[in-house]
């Protein structure tokens, strides 16, 4: 027999996913399974929700959320036999689905296997998704707990595999209850004993309405490339300092290209530049070709963990910024603000990209941004002006030279 809940959760749950997804409501899942005797042998309640990142059509990249869990059912849950331990299956949405294996190891269990499939045929969700069709991410987890406890983690639990990542909080389960009663006996996850993560959070305020965070100090500028088989074929210098705001809380983050990773990818249309680090599991640059001869900043796509524990996850596909001819780079030295969302900003320095036709691993000739072009303004206008007073001398001149001659023709 299967005990199955669903129930919307106020409070601490709530505001966890609020910060992580910006979603209107969380729930709580509930499974209570029992055996032929009516006795409990598998317990679980736990809330969740999933991050995907998918190729388009035009080899852009879009990220999706799936929180929505009201329509959940379960089909399949058991508790297991001689041959099969318990699992937990449930369905919900258009075609999602996630299934937890364990197994048994006296004198613990474990935790074994963590499958997570979606369909990428739902245009509604995956909307010009260059591959179709059913995808299943499986993971090992092996958390092994002792067979008389219940586990629990109230903290942020994140798994990552292939483009999917899957959180979980406020998680309680028991598998293999013994005598049909849930253990009192918890088995904490190490995220609940301590959390001794760092992030390089330069300043956190809560900001009054008229003003926003200042760090104490400017970014470090980093070099990142992409490269397509032996040849370069993105690169970018910037320094990059992020701007994120929840729940009226503001954090300003510096990026040390020294800590951050770089992959990417290249092709004849658009480029990605994907950068990660500790707290940020992607922060994705992508460009466009326009009109066939300019490049432009077309989408910024972004997942981060905050210092609270929660996740941060953004995704904007229609930007424009850093517009410039193909074949050369853009560069703006002065401080910039890309606009991802009302939440989510990123102030550039000394900022030069090309990510199209990168010759020999050299950045072409640069377009100036408009910033930076102001520097130009003052010595146009001053030439300008010097030629409008000689211009000036040299017709009074004439003049006056004409009338002189014009004198002596009279005499």
């Amino acid at each position: 027999m299967v005990y199955f809940r669903l129930s919307p959760v106020s409070g601490s749950g709530l505001l966890l996913l609020c910060l992580v997804l910006g979603a209107d409501r969380s729930y709580a899942l509930e499974l209570n399974l029992t055996d032929s005797a009516n006795a409990t042998c598998l317990y679980a309640k736990w809330q969740m929700n999933f991050t995907i990142t998918y190729e388009t059509t035009n080899k852009t990249y879009r990220t999706v959320n799936i929180s929505d869990v009201s329509t959940v059912r379960d089909e399949g849950s058991t508790c297991g036999d001689d041959q099969n331990g318990p699992r937990i299956v449930i369905h919900f949405g258009s075609g999602f689905s996630w299934i937890v294996n364990f197994t048994k190891n006296a004198p613990d269990y474990l935790i074994d296997t963590i499958s997570f499939s979606y369909n990428t045929n739902d245009h509604t969700i995956f909307p010009d998704a260059e591959h179709k069709g059913n995808i299943t991410i499986d993971k090992r987890v092996a958390l092994k707990i002792p067979l008389n406890d219940i586990f629990r983690c109230k903290s942020l639990l994140t798994i990552e595999k292939n483009n999917v990542t899957q959180h979980f909080w406020n998680v309680l389960v028991q598998a293999f209850v013994q005598s049909g009663t849930v253990s009192t006996k918890e088995y904490l996850c190490d995220e609940d004993k301590h959390s001794t993560t760092v992030a390089p959070i330069i300043h956190t305020t809560v900001p009054s309405p008229t003003t926003t965070p200042t760090p104490t100090e400017k970014p470090k500028v980093g070099t990142y490339s992409v490269s397509n088989g032996s040849n370069t074929c993105l690169l970018a210098t910037m320094g990059l300092q992020l701007n994120v705001t929840q729940d009226k809380v503001s954090s300003i983050i510096n990026i040390n290209p020294n800590t951050t990773g770089v992959t990417g990818s290249c092709h004849p249309q658009t480029a990605q530049l994907r950068l990660n680090s500790s707290i940020i599991k992607y922060l994705d640059f992508v460009f466009a070709v326009k009109n066939e001869n300019r490049f432009y900043l077309k989408e910024v796509n972004v997942s981060m963990n905050l210092v609270n524990g929660s996740v941060f996850s953004i995704a904007n596909n229609n930007l424009s910024y850093w517009d410039a001819p193909l074949g050369s780079s853009y560069m703006c030295n002065k401080e910039q603000t890309v606009s991802v969302s009302g939440t989510f900003q990123i102030n550039t320095f000394d900022l030069r990209v090309q990510p199209f036709n990168v010759m020999e691993g050299k950045y072409s000739t640069a377009q100036d941004c408009s910033a930076d072009d102001d520097n130009f303004l003052v010595p146009i206008a001053v030439g300008a002006a010097l030629a409008g007073v000689l211009i000036l001398v040299l017709l009074a001149y004439f003049i006056g030279l004409k009338r002189h001659h014009a004198g002596y023709e009279q005499f």
